[in-house]
């Protein structure tokens, strides 16, 4: 790897070896595997995964920064377009939160809910990591009064019995295990993980099977062109699966997802012909997923085209797709950064809370960069901020 990145120490050397012992064991029992299983394995393996071990992941002391991570607004911002949601739904409205991250949102969201008097019955937070959720409980019950953290219940598995209320993923879509594909000779084929003669890690690439061959083709019907020979990039072919899985039971009310992507058309650019694969390590994103296994954070960009066709084909429609600040914008930021920067303590907090919305909103932060995508089932008519509505992008997808 580039001279760059941080050195690791000898704890997280010794961490990393671990699971790529692992990961050459299995290889060497079963064969090459899937570069999905790859990436499974180094984000999610019981105590070696990247989201599964005892490390700092989020904020300044962590390898990237989430946007719950800097401050509150984010978290104000989502509530307040929810809010109306959960109003209407009632008493009986819950909130599930996909992947709770450090657990910042949830307590600045069920702070918001409480002041505009539209706390959901039960705050849910589906966290697969055992780690986190511990940190997660740990925060939540020192900031939150009582009655609020009592609102808030862990969940190993999406709801089974029908639920109504509000879903929402921050940055959960780009750590989905990704397919990675090639073109040879117009044929499609899957990159897999082998191993060389020394027991390195190195890429291969085999015959898709039928299901992965199967979705790059439809996305080259809904281009109106097939990819060029040796053109590479990432593909979810499991999203709508996932979609059901996780929604399926959600009868009334919306969901949000918050993730960097594209539409279809501009994710497969030509130019963009070896992928949006990323790994973090220490505030530095490089390109080698082979990088220390288990110390890195994986992602793909999302492709939100197939992200709004998953959503369809599990029963939801498409509300709104915009970009993240605009998403913002027209969720209330401004009165909440003016009001947030008439009770800040100091010029130092003030500046805090510029700074913020500058990461926020600016097209070269989050932005651009990061896209918001509302679903909606169940409901006659839709209760979400006129503003949120009007700034619809959604003929772009």
């Amino acid at each position: 790897m580039p001279s760059r990145l941080p050195a690791p120490g000898a704890d997280e050397l010794a961490h990393s070896e671990r699971l790529l012992l692992q990961l050459r064991e299995l290889i060497a029992a079963q064969g090459a595997i899937p570069f999905s299983q790859y990436m499974e394995r180094c984000l999610y393996t019981p105590g070696l995964g990247y989201y599964s071990a005892g490390t700092t992941k989020f904020g300044a002391a962590g390898d990237f920064v989430t946007a719950p991570e800097l401050g509150a607004l984010f978290a104000r911002c989502v509530a307040h377009a929810v809010e109306p949601v959960l109003g209407l739904l009632g008493e009986g409205a819950d909130f599930l939160e996909l992947g709770g991250g450090s657990g910042a949102f949830a307590e600045h969201a069920l702070a918001a809910f409480a002041a505009a008097g539209t706390l959901p019955r039960r705050y849910l937070i589906l966290e697969p990591s055992a780690d986190l959720r511990e940190r997660q409980r740990e925060r939540l019950a020192a900031a939150l009064p009582a009655g609020l953290y009592g609102r808030v219940q862990w969940i190993d598995r999406p709801p089974e019995e029908d639920w109504q209320g509000v879903l929402f993923a921050n940055e959960v879509i780009d750590a989905l295990p990704a397919t990675r594909f090639t073109l040879r000779g117009g044929e499609v084929y899957e990159e897999y993980v082998a191993l060389d003669g020394e027991g390195r890690l190195l890429r291969q690439d085999r015959p898709a099977d039928a299901l992965v061959a199967g979705a790059v083709r439809h996305v080259e019907r809904d281009l109106g062109e097939a990819f060029a020979d040796g053109y590479r990039s990432e593909i979810l072919p499991q999203l709508p699966y996932w979609m059901q899985a996780v929604a399926g039971a959600l009868r009334a009310g919306v969901m949000l997802f918050v993730d960097y992507g594209y539409v279809r058309r501009e994710f497969y650019l030509p130019e963009r012909g070896d992928g949006t694969l990323m790994a973090h390590y220490r505030h530095h994103a490089h390109g080698d997923p082979f990088h220390l296994p288990g110390l890195n954070d994986l992602t793909a960009s999302v492709d939100f085209t197939a992200l709004a066709e998953a959503g369809n084909s599990a029963g939801f429609g498409v509300a709104a797709y915009l970009p993240q600040a605009q998403f913002l914008l027209a969720s209330g930021l401004p009165a909440l950064f003016e009001a947030a920067y008439a009770e800040a303590a100091d010029e130092a907090a003030r500046y805090r809370l510029a700074q913020e919305v500058r990461r926020l909103t600016l097209p070269d932060r989050m932005g651009e960069r990061f896209q918001a995508m509302l679903f909606a089932r169940g409901i006659e008519a839709l209760p979400l901020p006129a503003e949120l509505l009007a700034a619809d992008q959604g003929g772009r997808l």
